[in-house]
């Protein structure tokens, strides 16, 4: 009988469930930086359950997200928190950030739950339980800039546009950073569209009037950088093009082509890339994550296909250190050494003189370009030696900008 009771124990703790919440856009214009994700996170959890679940403590789990679509609207973010929180019982919520992150900040404050964001820029000295592990937006936008300068020493001039709001404004003092440390020129005031804006024709007539030798676009959204790139194409451009993403290039470059799209530089490689093998990469199987998305989903790979699962590695490693699954005690363990493995390194939790506080995993970042119609990671750059050189003209760029912590608080 005791070892019936045992073995029913062991049964019971084996299908022990630890809920995720997937708070993102997953319609709408920036649903191209929610919805890949989610489709990357059901791979993780398939791969993860597939091979028992997580240790954490004596118990095993299983990992299930649960997802809701706050189409990048602040009140349907505030409502799935709710709901994630207190319907759901989730334990982690991962979120895109920008707009949609005041609310939910409230709510984490309130009730202890750990959120993550993409963005960094959400951070300030308030925001206790928010914690950007994975992407550090907008500062590794310097590593491509660098690499430019380095690589084509003969592009002196620049131009900027992205749209109104908190994800481009504080990319855009970013790249206005990045320029003047390289001693590029930003040649006019960078150009801020609405987000309701549908014709880029005039947008992109009123850069190239500045006769730029590199057209920036920043972090627009996928849903504009298409139509941007492709009236720089019908518009004639010849120079060098540089963006956070590019997302879908593929479809890019149909509408353009193969030549015009030659050179572009952006931030995020596709996951078949050899350079992921290197053995600082903490990335589990990168290549075959590649695979399985792209037979899943093809043609839908984008920024954040691998992140919210690069995210989950993080949490999962903060919940096995910890020995529970509880928000609090995984944020102690995760940041308890102030090193973290983040996908391209160890990394260092960082922030404090931009942000108001260490919540953000800063180290290596890729740079991409595109080479025959194909993302190449060219080489990992150190954020962190960036800022020891430059971190004054950056602050006086967010600054102008209105966007140091303590200004947004």
């Amino acid at each position: 009988m005791a070892a019936g009771v045992s073995r029913a124990g062991r049964a019971l703790a084996a299908e022990k469930t630890v809920k995720i919440g997937f708070l993102a856009p997953l319609t709408g214009e920036v649903a191209a930086w929610g919805l890949p994700g989610l489709y990357g996170c059901e791979i993780w959890a398939e791969w993860v359950n597939k091979a028992g679940g997580i240790q954490v403590g004596g118990d095993k789990y299983r990992v299930e997200f649960v997802s809701y679509d706050n189409e990048y609207a602040p009140d349907k973010a505030r409502t799935g928190a709710q709901k994630l929180i207190h319907e759901d019982g989730v334990k982690f919520i991962m979120m895109l950030g920008g707009d949609t992150m005041p609310p939910v900040v409230e709510i984490s404050n309130r009730t202890g739950m750990l959120v993550s964001t993409l963005l960094p820029s959400d951070l300030t000295p308030d925001t206790v339980n928010l914690i950007a592990p994975c992407e550090v937006h907008p500062i590794y936008n310097v590593t491509g800039v660098e690499w430019l300068a380095e690589h084509k020493p003969d592009l002196k001039t620049a131009v900027i546009c992205a749209q109104d709001d908190s994800l481009g404004r504080p990319s855009v003092a970013t790249y206005l950073a990045a320029f003047e440390a390289a001693g590029i020129e930003v040649v006019a005031d960078p150009v801020f569209f609405d987000i309701a804006t549908t014709d880029f024709a005039p947008v992109m007539t009123s850069l190239l009037s500045n006769n730029p030798d590199i057209l920036c676009l920043d972090t627009c959204y996928a849903d504009f950088v298409h139509p941007l790139t492709e009236q720089a194409f019908q518009q004639g451009f010849k120079g060098q093009m540089i963006s956070c993403t590019a997302d879908f290039y593929d479809q890019m470059i149909a509408k353009t082509s193969k030549e015009f799209l030659e050179g572009f530089i952006f931030q995020f490689p596709d996951f078949d890339d050899p350079a992921l093998n290197d053995p600082r990469v903490n990335f589990k199987h990168p290549n075959e994550f590649y695979a399985e998305y792209a037979k899943r989903w093809p043609g839908e790979w984008g920024a954040v296909s691998w992140e919210y699962a690069s995210i989950m590695d993080l949490w999962r490693a903060g919940a096995e250190k910890a020995g529970s699954v509880e928000p609090q005690a995984v944020l102690t363990a995760m940041k308890d050494d102030g090193k973290g493995l983040h996908a391209y390194g160890e990394a260092d939790w960082w922030g404090k003189e931009l942000f108001g506080i260490d919540n953000a995993l800063v180290g290596n970042w890729p740079v991409v370009v595109i080479e025959n119609g194909k993302a190449v990671i060219k080489e990992f750059r150190s954020i962190p030696a960036w800022w020891a050189k430059h971190k004054d003209v950056m602050i006086k760029h967010f600054e102008a900008m209105g966007e140091m912590y303590y200004q947004r608080t």
